[in-house]
């Protein structure tokens, strides 16, 4: 995935999409619905699933096209944001009709409440998932809005299982730019699970879904 879109792209397909035109909703699919389609697949680990979270999301982009702000980051971190909110939505199980609810009172969950020792067990075991659910899905995040070199040495490395020297001269470069690449690309992917998908929201992104 290429790094995010310029913002000149990013407020003028905003002003598209509040114009409502639809070849801007093709445009912005085209560019994002991988993205949001493999986010939602990582996190609920359901293909059927994953194609629902991504037709509401870009549903929602479509009917609310000025709950995104320019200012606030680039659309595809809104939209990446987005897609993790509703696929915790699914994982905690809670009806497609609180798609926006949560984010107009400011609470990410459904504020409901569970009790007993079972309920308490069962309800630590879905966020503990939701944990997982969620550094999995930042992993891949950073993985593919890293800079190509960097996710090329990472892929060599751990998916192809080359050593540090065979991806040297794969990639054609110095052993030392090498392990550059993977000390780099190692510490962005270290934050996958100490911080969430996007970092905490800006300022006036509590309403945004």
């Amino acid at each position: 995935m290429a790094k995010d879109t310029p913002p000149r792209w990013d407020r003028k397909m905003q002003q598209r999409l509040a114009r409502g035109e639809a070849a801007a909703l093709g445009e912005l699919y085209d560019r994002f619905a991988s993205l949001v389609h493999s986010q939602a697949h990582r996190m609920l680990d359901d293909e059927s699933a994953a194609d629902l979270v991504t037709r509401e999301v870009f549903g929602y982009v479509w009917e609310n096209p000025d709950a995104y702000d320019p200012k606030q980051g680039s659309m595809r971190s809104w939209v990446a944001r987005l897609t993790h909110r509703q696929s915790v939505r699914r994982l905690r199980g809670t009806a497609p009709s609180a798609f926006a609810q949560g984010y107009e009172d400011g609470t990410d969950d459904d504020g409901s409440e569970t009790g007993g020792a079972e309920e308490t067990v069962a309800q630590e075991e879905l966020e503990e998932r939701v944990r997982r659910a969620t550094a999995a899905a930042r992993a891949d995040y950073i993985v593919a809005s890293m800079p190509a070199p960097l996710r090329a040495a990472l892929e060599l490395a751990y998916i192809q299982r080359r050593d540090y020297r065979q991806t040297a001269a794969d990639l054609g470069v110095t052993e030392d730019e090498a392990r550059r690449r993977l000390r780099l690309g190692l510490q962005l992917l270290s934050t996958a699970s100490t911080r969430p998908l996007e970092g905490s929201s800006p300022p006036g992104y509590g309403r945004a879904l």
